[in-house]
């Protein structure tokens, strides 16, 4: 019969020699390390989603019931019960955005130039270390940075503005090697079809490499927003404010932002400022999912329209 193990003249089964035995060590010992990794693999993802569900679920717990209008619209209180969280809502949204205004074009830029026109050259290659460096900075560091350069020598004072270009110096590593990984998917094919039609470089990577690259850029950013919105040592070195009772009115005015406002609270010794700042911690993380969404969506929407 076709698929049956053949037999020796004499009636001795052989086996398939494409084939390994059923009960060879060597393979039942690769089955068992592959269950191991497996499982190994499995439990590292698991143990530590498991551990933020548990934190996030009882932060959520103690501090749902305090979300409100009125805790969302109101100024901070020496009264934990009048608190609210507005000028912090306020700050780090105005602070984000100006972060990312500051660091994607500067980000965007400094990746085209590395992977489009300085590949070979000597400073490209002094740039590369020095962000691969910088990716390794601590945070606390930016903010003695941005206290020396932008609060004192600029001139800045401890505004808003050098809030977002010290928070901007932190994840320009970040959006510049997201960026460059962007660009290096774009293939090699379409920048020289782009030149054989007679385009200059800037033309071709203005028009096709760089909204080739978009949806993947947006990746970057999306990481750069999530690691600025919950930045607190940096600002607390240049200087950001904890109790505020008004709105920053410019970029140079005095700021406060949700991280701070929290870590106020949590530092008092009353009960009630605990919930308080579990309540912020819910909106805290409420503003980071719905900014990352718009831009989750944002990228899916042109990944559509590239395909």
């Amino acid at each position: 019969m076709n698929g049956a193990g053949k037999n020796e003249p004499d009636g001795t089964p052989t086996h398939d020699p494409g084939k390994a035995p059923t009960n060879d060590p060597s393979s039942a010992s690769r089955r068992r390390r592959h269950v191991a990794f497996v499982a190994l693999a499995l439990g590292a993802t698991v143990l530590p989603l498991a551990v933020l569900a548990m934190l996030l679920g009882g932060v959520t717990l103690d501090g749902l019931g305090r979300i409100g209008w009125d805790f969302l619209t109101s100024y901070p209180s020496r009264r934990a019960a009048r608190a609210g969280i507005l000028p912090g809502l306020v700050g780090s949204i105005s602070l984000i955005s100006l972060t990312a205004a500051l660091a994607v074009p500067i980000g965007v830029g400094a990746a085209v130039y590395l992977e489009e026109y300085g590949k070979r050259t000597r400073i490209a290659r002094i740039i590369e270390l020095n962000i691969a460096n910088l990716a390794g900075v601590p945070s606390v560091i930016y903010g003695l940075l941005g206290l020396g350069v932008f609060v004192r020598t600029l001139g800045m004072g401890r505004s808003l503005l050098a809030g977002a270009c010290t928070l901007a110096l932190l994840v320009l590593p970040i959006v510049i090697v997201a960026s460059r990984e962007a660009l290096k998917n774009v293939p090699d094919s379409t920048r020289e079809a782009c030149l054989a039609l007679g385009s200059t470089r800037w033309q071709a990577i203005r028009q096709v490499v760089l909204p080739m690259a978009f949806p993947e850029i947006l990746t970057g950013v999306i990481l750069a927003v999530s690691r600025a919105i919950g930045e607190t040592a940096p600002l607390v070195v240049i200087g950001a404010l904890a109790y505020v009772t008004f709105l920053p009115d410019g970029v140079l005015a005095p700021f406060t932002t949700l991280p701070i406002q929290i870590f106020d609270w949590v530092s008092r010794p009353q009960q009630s400022f605990a919930v308080n700042a579990a309540a912020g911690i819910v909106v805290l993380m409420g503003t980071l999912l719905a900014l990352n969404g718009v831009a989750i969506g944002l990228r899916a929407r042109l990944q559509r329209r590239k395909a």
